[in-house]
């Protein structure tokens, strides 16, 4: 009981600049709402761009890119699925539904706020695209960071839920690309018996006009 009561604490220490934040983004009414737009179309555009990945493979060629795709895609899904367990056992509620005097900008989702789903889901991609290619992962965890500042400036999320998601979303990436590599190497294998026939007129002509 000591332990968790510690634990709770602690994420709790990390609320005492919310308030300041939520009060700032208030009096610029004009930045909750573009973060709120950004915070909209961030995520899929994430995940577009993760899938855009595969076709940067030649193919018949090498395989790194459709690689990053789909261990990042399948990072980002693990990663929600563990935030629905971790919901399951600690039902954390979202800062406008503790602080009255809170504002978020755009829905309000009474799902749980600890770990950041948006969170986990973008730095599980970012951190699974940075272990094939730290170029690609680094633009990619850039975009993961605005969307976890995003969730917080908008009074969405807690800074402890992003970065509770943020460590959900390295361990899932670190969990796919590592232990499950032969798993998705089969997968990527399979899917690409159909995809690839599709791609190679777009290949062939890209080449024809280079």
């Amino acid at each position: 009981m000591r332990t968790s009561t510690c634990l709770c604490l602690e994420l709790n220490d990390g609320l005492s600049h919310l308030p300041a934040l939520n009060q700032f983004v208030f009096h610029h009414a004009w930045l909750g709402r573009d973060l709120a737009t950004l915070e909209n179309w961030a995520v899929p555009a994430v995940a577009l761009a993760t899938f855009a990945l595969w076709l940067f493979a030649r193919p018949g060629g090498n395989r790194k890119w459709k690689l990053a795709s789909a261990c990042a895609l399948a990072s980002a899904a693990l990663a929600l699925l563990i935030n629905q367990l971790i919901g399951t056992i600690w039902h954390r509620q979202r800062p406008f539904a503790s602080h009255t005097s809170a504002h978020v900008w755009g829905a309000r989702s009474h799902d749980p706020s600890f770990p950041s789903d948006h969170a986990s889901a973008a730095f599980g991609i970012a951190f699974a695209v940075f272990l094939f290619d730290r170029v690609a992962g680094t633009v990619f965890l850039a975009a993961a960071v605005i969307v976890g500042a995003g969730r917080v400036l908008i009074g969405a999320h807690y800074p402890a839920d992003v970065l509770a998601g943020c460590l959900v979303g390295l361990g899932c990436a670190l969990l796919v690309a590592r232990v499950a590599n032969p798993v998705i190497k089969w997968l990527v294998r399979l899917v690409e018996r159909v995809t690839d026939p599709l791609l190679a007129p777009l290949w062939r002509r890209h080449a024809t006009h280079s």
